[in-house]
């Protein structure tokens, strides 16, 4: 009998004889284990819901504590010279502004203050009673809510029951944003979703500004906390994603962040939002977009992703060790690829450059603020690779990962919306080309050099020229066909674009 007693006990260490109708999963046990000193606050979760009886709240729990280990918070906090912190939180005043004049009251006594970086993993941090009230409270937003009480369970954990929707400092949101913004869930059962996200617009655009390009935070703060987006009433288009999550899951409604990570044809990236109706239809909603619901996007993205809780097996990080793939989204495996329901998309096959130790994924990349931006992958077979569902309408180029490094594995390819094409520059037939002035676009500034550049497994010079104050158009000889282009001025500022000229000599920018 102690034998038994014992074995049972190792494998439920956190729980009462008798206490457990079915075994925890070991995902979830993987989890416990790893969280380290931190392993009692998530045991008195699954301890007081075990304890309840409630078999939906504990798959609930079971969901969020299986994929807990692939989330974490980018934070800081203030210290001295001497790395002392220094405590401030802002949210101890009642408005921003406050908030500014007591920091530089302390930054009077502490002129040396500095902000330290953190990421705090939510395994290692997170609290029993914050993940407990979480989802007590998203039970009782989604069991309220007349549209939504009935979607399926799944939908309701991916989209609604999470305690986090980036990488956020953890706040405790939910209450707040339940009483701030109980009129979106009053507009939706009376009018339908369309209509509510239209009021939401409106509401937003009335006291949240969009401060991208005109306000770029210092802090080391990827995202604002939950409070902190209410608190400073200001963000870019990733912090306005996030406010439109908070706002739509504390009323019940099953809502996720998109996430544009380069624009294949012009710079930068962008976050918009999808919100489901009662039978889990997706409606696109893009705050910053015109109009805002169902807002078709202006230009070729490199990819759509939406962003999980879950972990997905399907990207490469569930396949492949993350130092194998370039740093940024692919790291993350909780993601899904959505980029059909926005644009036009067609697989991409190319054919790649031999190496001694050929690695198995390839990543294609865009062009973004003049750098080659890695954005999705593919496996390799026998020198040849294909990306899945890549947008029409860009140009893309293949490349390896070796090393920590980025280089060309292909040419650059054209996946135009009628035709394809390879970009091997022909060095053997060379061409006139003029460049024109385009309004909008390019305008040549009197007294300025001008570069032009060909892509051959780097940008290559061909040429440079001085404008003059009646300039309109560059000429430049000697130009090679079949080229991808670069026209940089001395005067850049990051966001030119390549180009291929036509047989006829027309531009084609991308």
């Amino acid at each position: 009998m102690k034998i038994i007693l014992l074995t049972f006990l190792l494998i439920f260490p956190i729980f009462g004889f008798g206490q457990i109708p079915t075994e925890v999963p070991i995902a979830v046990k993987n989890i416990v284990t790893k969280a380290g000193k931190n392993k009692g606050e998530i045991e008195k979760v699954i301890a007081y819901f075990h304890k309840t009886g409630d078999r939906q709240k504990i798959r609930a729990v079971y969901f969020l504590i299986a994929n807990m280990d692939a989330h974490y918070s980018e934070d800081y906090y203030w210290e001295d010279k001497n790395g002392k912190k220094i405590p401030f939180n802002e949210l101890d005043y009642t408005d921003f502004n406050q908030a500014i004049s007591a920091f530089k009251r302390l930054k009077a006594v502490h002129p040396d203050l500095r902000p330290h970086p953190v990421t705090n993993p939510d395994i290692k941090t997170i609290k029993a009673d914050f993940l407990i009230q979480n989802i007590n409270q998203s039970f009782q937003q989604w069991q309220s809510s007349a549209n939504y009480k009935n979607i399926p369970f799944n939908d309701f954990c991916e989209y609604m029951l999470p305690y986090r929707v980036s990488v956020e400092p953890l706040q405790n949101w939910r209450s707040r944003y339940n009483k701030d913004f109980s009129w979106v869930a009053t507009k939706n059962k009376s009018e339908g979703l369309a209509s509510s996200l239209s009021y939401i617009s409106a509401d937003f655009r009335s006291w949240f500004t969009n401060s991208y390009s005109i306000d770029n935070r210092k802090e080391p703060l990827p995202r604002l906390g939950a409070l902190q987006l209410l608190q400073r009433k200001k963000g870019p288009c990733e912090d306005i994603a996030d406010l439109v999550a908070f706002t739509l899951r504390s009323q019940g409604i099953p809502a996720a962040i998109n996430y544009i990570p380069y624009w294949a044809t012009s710079s930068s990236g962008h976050f918009m939002n999808t919100a489901f109706d009662g039978k889990m239809h997706a409606v696109s909603f893009d705050v910053a977009g015109t109009p805002a619901v169902n807002n078709v996007l202006a230009r070729e993205p490199s990819k759509v992703l939406r962003l999980t809780y879950s972990k997905q097996p399907e990207t490469i990080a569930g396949k492949e060790k993350i130092n194998n793939i370039p740093p940024g989204f692919m790291r993350s495996s909780t993601y899904l690829d959505v980029t059909k329901q926005f644009w036009g998309t067609e697989d991409l096959t190319c054919k790649l450059f031999a190496v001694a130790r050929q690695p198995k994924y390839s990543f294609v990349c865009v062009f973004n603020e003049l750098g080659w931006k890695p954005t999705w992958w593919g496996n390799i077979n026998q020198n040849l690779v294909t990306y899945k569902n890549m947008p029409k309408g860009a140009v893309y180029l293949p490349a390896y990962y070796i090393n920590g490094k980025i280089t060309p594995a292909g040419y650059p390819v054209v996946q135009g919306y009628n035709h394809k094409a390879i970009l091997e520059p022909n060095m053997s037939h060379k061409r006139m080309v003029i460049i024109k002035e385009k309004q909008n676009y390019l305008l040549f500034r009197p007294n300025k050099r001008y570069r032009l550049f060909y892509w051959q497994n780097a940008w290559k010079l061909l040429g440079e020229r001085l404008t003059a104050i009646n300039t309109h158009e560059l000429i430049f000889n000697d130009v090679p066909e079949n080229a991808l282009f670069l026209l940089a001025p001395e005067y850049s500022k990051g966001k030119e674009r390549p180009f291929i000229v036509m047989n006829d000599g027309e531009i084609k920018w991308f």
